[in-house]
């Protein structure tokens, strides 16, 4: 009989990049079909707006880095917590435990909430620069950076941050737990 190695850490990261994915996947087919079903007009499509460049810009590059950060890396991470407990047999208690939440609850509250503010930002953008004669506002890039990005830049730079601390706490755990018997 082989066996069991397991670890909590590793689970909890899995099932966080698990809903990360659902998360994205849900964003992903609102761009991929623009809402069609529901019969709204192309020229407010998601596609319309990454592909018009400018504000859309936003949106796909908080896209991508959803899917990089907020996804594959989170199910990384896991690796990491399985390595420390399944492989080494260094179970998380006490201090690197707490550091452990912090990692878990900040990394993927900030990634999660910036990346979905970036997405966004950017849609509103893009649809704020769809011309007039197409139902949009036609509002320039200085408009449109006044009006719209402005308004999450903030936001988003203070979620960065505390993924950026999330992830600083596992890192400083993964140091204390490895060095401890």
């Amino acid at each position: 009989m082989t066996p069991q190695v397991q670890g909590k850490w590793a689970g909890r990261f899995i099932w966080a990049a698990i809903i990360q994915g659902l998360i994205i996947t849900i964003v992903t087919i609102l761009i991929v079909d623009p809402l069609s079903y529901f019969n709204i007009n192309w020229y407010f499509s998601p596609a319309r707006v990454i592909a018009g460049g400018g504000g859309g810009t936003w949106m796909f590059t908080g896209y991508i880095l959803y899917l990089t950060v907020g996804v594959i890396a989170v199910a990384v991470t896991a690796l990491f917590y399985f390595y420390f407990e399944g492989v080494m047999g260094k179970v998380y208690h006490g201090l690197p435990s707490l550091l452990a939440w912090g990692h878990y609850i900040l990394m993927n509250v900030g990634v999660a909430g910036s990346m979905l503010l970036m997405i966004y930002g950017g849609y509103i953008a893009g649809y704020d620069a769809t011309p007039v004669a197409e139902g949009g506002l036609g509002y320039t890039d200085l408009q449109i950076h006044i009006t719209d990005l402005s308004k999450v830049e903030n936001p988003i730079g203070a979620l960065v941050l505390i993924a950026a601390i999330g992830v600083i706490l596992g890192g400083l755990g993964f140091i204390i737990r490895r060095t401890m018997k």
